[in-house]
């Protein structure tokens, strides 16, 4: 059977298979057996959601199969992915799940499982999550009629990952006199950000928050940050800032409207940990995607710039086992593991925003001090996907292009993990070089796969 549990976590079409109410119950089930045939500490599990429409059937579905374990529940309903990753260790739960799908739209839904320790699970727990659910041991664990779980709903869990996230920002630094644009995609922090940025003074022109359980990520958030980059100069603000649907993607357009990315914000953060000493082992995280242009301009200043698979889970794993406290990825996730342990929108920007107040400085200003190589990115449909390195003729070409970029620019083709395309990246500090390459590999590689 294909694995359940893909590169962070269960996602899928919501009323279909694996998410559906049955697939869900029983990995309910299985979290709870997993949870009492370990060892219960606390005996509950904390659970929350985003704003899709699919939340509630699939919540119950969930909450039903950990309470016929003998497990409560917890439910703080809706609230950012970091905020269910903080709300699990401040409640002494023993697990904590999130049902989002992030940034994809609303037909879709998935669940992410943090352990008590607010950090998602590896991949050693999915697996047996995964057995327990095929497995008669389930059985072993229901629970009898005395000792069936309840259910305790969270009334202020909103108000307390506020509270957690303002304390990120040091006191002396309010947000007095700055104007924010803020689009909360219709999602997960639609509540939670624009409580936390008023609290701390700024003034605020809100969009993406009016959830309808349909427009979670429609043409809001930070797939588009065109809306907020437009906004900026409309109202004339200081900053405009796109979350994305559970709340743990950030990107930032600066005063001029200009979108920054992810790969510019970790850069700010890396120089300003760095200069106030508190950048770990003098390094950080970024993935095969991050800009070369920016990683060597860090190196330059003695920051260690280390490279992981796609994904945030691969960004913390690399983290954890060489000893940093900041990573992140260009589509806006990042990991400050001195304050969350995990990607945390919300908690980013307020990094940025006290580094703007610090040194008096403006987002376009903090943003321009790296500059990054052209980047053409690309999306070829393929008939069928081979390993690439089985076509001579495509390694060819990759190679010779390699030899003309020199160390000056770089390569990287892959196929996607969940569509029939293959994804060109080519960076090079020439840009019309860097579009000449990117074709010429699209060309092949059309030649080769079909198209």
């Amino acid at each position: 059977m294909t694995r359940l549990f893909g590169t962070d976590g269960v996602r899928g079409l919501a009323g279909v298979a694996p998410m559906n109410v049955e697939v869900v119950l029983k990995l309910g089930m299985a979290l709870a057996a997993y949870i009492k045939q370990t060892g219960v500490k606390h005996n509950k599990i904390l659970i929350g959601k985003d704003t899709r429409v699919s939340g509630s059937m699939l919540e119950n579905a969930l909450l039903a199969g950990i309470c016929s374990m003998g497990v409560d529940v917890l439910l703080v309903g809706l609230l950012p992915t970091p905020g269910v990753a903080f709300m699990t260790r401040s409640m002494l739960a023993d697990a904590g799940v999130v049902i989002t799908a992030s940034h994809n739209s609303y037909e879709d839904n998935g669940i992410k499982i943090f352990g008590a320790n607010g950090f998602k699970l590896p991949d050693a727990v999915e697996d047996e999550l995964e057995s327990l659910m095929k497995s008669e041991r389930l059985d072993l664990f229901r629970a009898k009629p005395a000792e069936i779980g309840r259910v305790f709903r969270i009334d202020d869990a909103v108000g307390r990952y506020a509270v957690f996230l303002k304390s990120s920002l040091k006191k002396n630094y309010p947000l007095e006199g700055l104007k924010v644009i803020l689009d909360t995609a219709n999602g997960a922090a639609y509540k939670v950000a624009p409580l936390v940025f008023k609290e701390l003074g700024a003034e605020l022109v809100v969009i993406g928050d009016k959830p309808d359980g349909k427009n979670i990520n429609a043409g809001v958030g930070s797939l588009y940050p065109e809306n907020v980059a437009q906004l900026v100069v409309q109202h004339q603000a200081d900053i405009g800032i796109a979350l994305d649907g559970d709340g743990d993607r950030l990107i930032l357009a600066d005063e001029k409207g200009n979108i920054v990315k992810g790969d510019h914000i970790l850069a700010v953060l890396a120089l300003h940990f760095k200069e106030a000493g508190k950048l770990q082992n003098n390094g950080l995280v970024g993935t095969v995607m991050s800009n070369l242009g920016v990683e060597l301009a860090l190196r330059e200043q003695g920051i260690n710039f280390v490279r992981t698979a796609v994904g945030e889970r691969y960004v913390l794993e690399q983290m954890l086992k060489d000893g940093y406290n900041l990573g992140g990825e260009p589509s806006g996730h990042f990991v400050v593991l001195d304050y969350n342990t995990a990607g945390d929108g919300i908690l980013a920007v307020l990094m940025f925003l006290s580094i703007m107040i610090e040194t008096g400085k403006s987002v376009s200003e903090l943003a321009g001090l790296i500059k990054s190589y052209p980047q053409i990115l690309l999306n070829i449909k393929v008939a069928h996907k081979p390993p690439l390195e089985s076509l001579p003729k495509l390694q060819e070409v990759i190679k010779k292009s390699e030899q003309i970029l020199t160390d000056s620019g770089r390569i990287l083709v892959r196929y996607s993990g969940t569509e029939n395309k293959v994804r060109v990246m080519v960076e090079a500090q020439d840009a019309k070089l860097c579009e000449s390459v990117a074709q010429n590999l699209a060309e092949i590689i059309k030649v080769e796969l079909g198209n």
